[in-house]
């Protein structure tokens, strides 16, 4: 049985709904799942003869821990990826596969629709973990002091100074053209590396990229209840409907309303009452399915556990970096995901407050910055009005982040398509590599994005003659 991203969503907003923790086991579902998609693709590969992992070449470059402090010497070890399979010495393209919130492996360099693009045109593949993530970080780099060296800024440096590393390696020329790729937060990262350093990479792909950052992301929610709508992906008005009142049976039990009115609940045979436990018990039910497939029993929702989780500074080598993330949303980015509108179907309970509250707790980062914080990044890449130029933003429409992306084609000649919005596809869809049972829409998105990577190629050859 599938269960989509849209469920295990609302799953997660049952189990985590106090603690805060929704996104963050939402980024580690959406890991896995994309992780499982590429393992099963290079099996596929394997059994005709390609895709081996003894090709791929990994290695560590040690970079300033900060770009911007002239007098530190301190480094950090950054993970890297590189697969030569389908390079065209000496001028073939390379295509930067962007790491982002969570650990790169092999597979970023050998699955998914850039390495499809990749062997097509003989592109070298390159990919670069994030900062402070996976094992790109000091032992001590969870450590408060260490996490303020942890800003987009210094990572686009950190791209910057790999993009030279990677030309010196290989005698690489103006003739080889640089094309980014990410997906989500890398996706924003993606358009960013395009827009500040536009003599380095000569086109980027943004995939689900989320380049406005917002304090209070009400909105994620409200696309979520649409999605629930949409017929496209199986969603209906009643769903819609009974989500609500799941949401609002479980929100009357965590805050005890169902014992304070005991009486009325024995004697109530009202058929709205019988809706309302009808609608409760099947979400059990999802709850239950989802925690079977994922090996996982009843989670502990308190609050004071989630804080002592978030402050384990002890650095785990894989999967999404909790505590690394949710330091850059409190210093950088926001994106809380709050349900406190009329327009939320779910739980009152996923305030601003309550998710804002522990950036002080644990990085003693005042819930009154915050704004000012998001408010400077806008400022400095933009917002959801870019200064970047061949930079293609690819969004699913039943995907909350798109919100924040850009939606909207430009009116100069070099912009005109810079945008792809996907019908019934969720987050970094397009990334994945094609599989026979992808709906239409993404089949023709994927066509499209192959049509702009072509044509920047195309050009950039002719530039260079």
């Amino acid at each position: 049985m599938h269960i989509s991203p849209v469920c295990v969503y609302l799953l997660l907003l049952v189990n985590f709904a106090y603690s805060g923790r929704v996104m963050r086991k939402m980024k580690e579902y959406v890991h896995r799942a994309q992780h499982q998609r590429a393992k099963e693709h290079l099996l596929m590969r394997a059994t005709s003869g390609k895709a081996h992992v003894n090709d791929i070449k990994e290695g560590v470059i040690h970079q300033p821990l900060d770009h911007f402090a002239g007098q530190s010497s301190e480094t950090f070890p950054q993970r890297y990826f590189i697969n030569e399979e389908h390079w065209d010495r000496p001028n073939g393209p390379v295509f930067l596969y962007i790491g982002g919130e969570a650990a790169i492996s092999t597979y970023s360099v050998m699955a998914g629709h850039h390495v499809a693009m990749a062997e097509e045109h003989r592109a070298l593949l390159v990919a670069l973990e994030h900062r402070f993530y996976g094992t790109s970080i000091n032992p001590d780099g969870l450590q408060t002091k260490k996490l303020s060296y942890l800003r987009s800024q210094n990572n686009l440096a950190d791209l910057v100074a790999f993009h030279q590393f990677i030309s010196q390696t290989y005698g690489l020329s103006h003739k080889n053209t640089w094309i980014s790729f990410g997906g989500s937060y890398p996706g924003s990262l993606s358009a960013w590396f395009r827009g500040k350093f536009p003599h380095l990479i000569y086109g980027a792909v943004a995939s689900s990229a989320p380049i406005k950052a917002k304090l209070d992301f009400s909105t994620y929610n409200k696309v979520v209840g649409e999605s629930l709508m949409n017929e496209a992906v199986g969603g209906s008005e009643k769903c819609l409907g009974t989500v609500r009142e799941a949401f609002a049976a479980v929100e009357a039990k965590l805050l005890g309303a169902i014992r304070r009115r005991l009486c009325t609940i024995i004697t109530n045979a009202s058929e709205a009452f019988k809706q309302e436990e009808e609608a409760y018990d099947r979400l059990v039910k999802l709850v239950k399915i989802y925690q079977d497939r994922a090996g996982e029993s009843c989670l502990q929702t308190s609050f004071a556990q989630s804080v002592q989780e978030l402050n384990d500074t002890t650095v785990k080598p894989s999967g999404v970096g909790e505590r690394q993330w949710l330091y850059q949303t409190c210093t950088e980015f926001g994106y809380y995901q709050t349900c406190e509108n009329a327009s939320c179907p779910f739980s009152r309970m996923l305030t601003l407050q309550a998710q804002t509250v522990l950036c002080p707790l644990l990085f003693g980062v005042s819930q009154s910055s915050l704004a000012s914080n998001v408010a400077f990044t806008n400022k400095y890449y933009g917002g959801d009005h870019p200064l970047t130029h061949r930079v293609l933003y690819v969004n699913g429409d039943i995907d909350p982040w798109h919100a924040l992306s850009m939606l909207r084609n430009g009116t100069a000649k070099a912009d005109k398509d810079r945008a792809i919005l996907i019908g019934g596809t969720a987050h970094c869809a397009d990334m994945s590599s094609a599989r026979s049972g992808d709906p239409p829409t993404l089949t023709e998105a994927r066509r499209e994005i192959e049509m702009h990577v072509a044509s920047w190629l195309k050009s950039a050859t002719w530039e260079h003659l």
